[in-house]
């Protein structure tokens, strides 16, 4: 007796999903250890480096270590790269946020993040990525147009952002101030100093829908709902 063609379809579905699970599970063992690896590297190097004190013996080792690495490895090992790695153990020292973080985002979000200086724009970026499962593409974007300035927490004290920030990172909500932007950064606005009301109301409108868009599917949920409640 053959099986339905129906329930063969059901269980071919059910296989190819499972395929795509397992290899995503792959993916993401594969770029943790992967980045843990570059920490590491980047750490002991800096260990070295830091012993002696002196740029040019920092320079010769990431030299020297390169062209060896390079000749057993490959080119993800050149003096560029070397240098992204101390980098990455610089920033984040501590190993325990490295491997939280490791498991969320790629090394190439990594690297996007390195150049930022300041740890709580850092942290801002981090967890918005985070919730929002951000490409490296986009998260890209949002750091080159300043997403973090252009939001209200930018405005606020440490604590306060600081506060913002574990409530995202543990129970997933974003407060309203790390939703909204300043409506009065009227540079960003293109507006001069002498604009009119309606001037104001037309840029803020294009900016919110433009922000919407890079927020993320939750928030433009929540302005969709909030938006329909009063017909419901």
């Amino acid at each position: 007796m053959k099986p339905e063609s129906s329930n063969i379809q059901h269980i071919t579905t059910e296989v190819r999903r499972l395929i795509a699970q397992s290899r995503q599970n792959v993916a993401l063992a594969v770029n943790a250890s992967m980045s843990l690896l570059y920490w590491q590297i980047g750490q002991r190097i800096n260990q070295e480096v830091l012993q002696v004190k002196r740029a040019e013996y920092g320079k010769y080792v990431i030299s020297s270590i390169s062209k060896q690495l390079m000749a057993e490895f490959g080119g993800s090992f050149s003096e560029k790269n070397l240098r992204r790695m101390v980098q990455f153990a610089t920033v984040f020292p501590d190993e325990q946020i490295v491997v939280s973080l490791i498991r969320q985002l790629s090394w190439t979000h990594i690297l996007a993040l390195i150049p930022i200086t300041d740890p709580l724009k850092r942290a801002f970026y981090i967890q918005i990525c985070i919730h929002e499962n951000w490409s490296v593409r986009t998260f890209r974007e949002r750091i080159n147009s300043m997403l973090y300035e252009r939001t209200a927490i930018s405005k606020k004290p440490e604590q306060t952002i600081t506060n913002d920030l574990d409530l995202l990172r543990s129970e997933h909500q974003l407060s309203p101030d790390l939703v909204f932007r300043d409506p009065y950064v009227l540079d960003f606005l293109g507006l001069s100093e002498t604009y009119s009301e309606k001037d104001l109301e037309a840029s803020i409108i294009v900016e919110l829908q433009r922000f919407i868009v890079e927020m993320g599917t939750d928030f433009a949920y929540c302005i969709f709902c909030s938006i329909l409640t009063p017909f419901w």
